[in-house]
């Protein structure tokens, strides 16, 4: 997700932690890797079959047989063409069969977990907005829900991080957590714009673009709650630099009132924000 960024020192190798890297690389990543290892380990028992030369009926050195006659056995297909002859070769076979009952049985926990896995589909706005909302400047956020459920008791937490220098001149990274007019929504359907009141002690009181320029600012948000189909615990995560905020500003209007009397989402304006005339 957007914000993400490499932790310096932390372990890179994906050996390190396969199955966390397995389980939340994409689905044609997975894919690929589960093809390339299921052809490399048949190539690693082919050479096997293609030393030994004991398996009847497979032309006479013909490596693509014994590599066929390793994907069929790996399989558990069984044409009965090929067959193994010498006692390496069934002693290889009864490796072989065991290798694919135990890849077998974990590739199937794998993608089950991975299919099983509770996501959210919330659309964060592309940028943020500081403007006046019931007659006191404000910071706000809109996000929107892209699924046809709910996402039931959603928790909003918004983190406002800026870089700062200590009394003995340390230069350190300071988080301020924002409070929010509403941070929860019993049932978030449709659009929720989160809204902080930028008033004395609020860390953005007082701070204009131009001074939060030189701390090197970010707003991390973060959203938690039930999904109502599935009842699991989801979240989901959005990281805002300061040329994403805009002052002087407000969202556009997504929401649409149909003749039916139901409500809609016009996503073509999501990211809309309409620039206020300075007050004068």
């Amino acid at each position: 997700m957007k914000g993400d960024s490499p932790i310096r020192g932390a372990p890179t190798r994906v050996l390190d932690d396969l199955y966390h890297y397995l389980v939340t690389a994409s689905w044609p990543a997975l894919i690929g890797l589960i093809a390339a290892a299921f052809i490399m380990a048949n190539m690693v028992f082919a050479i096997g079959y293609y030393f030994d030369g004991g398996v009847e009926n497979a032309r006479y050195r013909s490596f693509a047989d014994m590599f066929f006659f390793s994907v069929q056995t790996m399989a558990t297909i069984g044409y009965g063409k090929m067959v193994p002859i010498t006692l390496f070769s069934n002693i290889l076979v009864s490796i072989e069969a065991l290798t694919g009952l135990v890849a077998l049985a974990l590739m199937t926990g794998l993608v089950f977990a991975k299919f099983s896995r509770p996501t959210a589909r919330v659309r964060f706005s592309r940028y943020m907005v500081v403007g006046p909302r019931d007659g006191t400047t404000s910071l706000m956020i809109r996000m929107a829900n892209m699924r046809a459920n709910r996402i039931v008791e959603a928790n909003i937490h918004v983190v406002f991080a800026r870089q700062e220098t200590t009394v003995e001149g340390e230069s350190i990274r300071r988080f301020y957590d924002l409070t929010m007019t509403r941070n929860r929504s019993a049932m978030f359907a449709f659009s929720w714009t989160a809204v902080h009141r930028i008033v004395e002690g609020s860390p953005f009181f007082g701070e204009t673009r131009e001074s939060l320029a030189k701390c090197q600012p970010e707003i991390v948000v973060s959203i938690t709650g039930l999904d109502e189909t599935f009842s699991q615990t989801i979240h989901a995560r959005h990281t805002y630099k300061l040329d994403e905020i805009i002052w002087g500003a407000r969202f556009a209007d997504v929401l649409t009132l149909d003749p039916d009397g139901s409500r809609s989402i016009d996503y073509t304006r999501f990211d809309d924000v309409e620039m206020l005339a300075p007050v004068k």
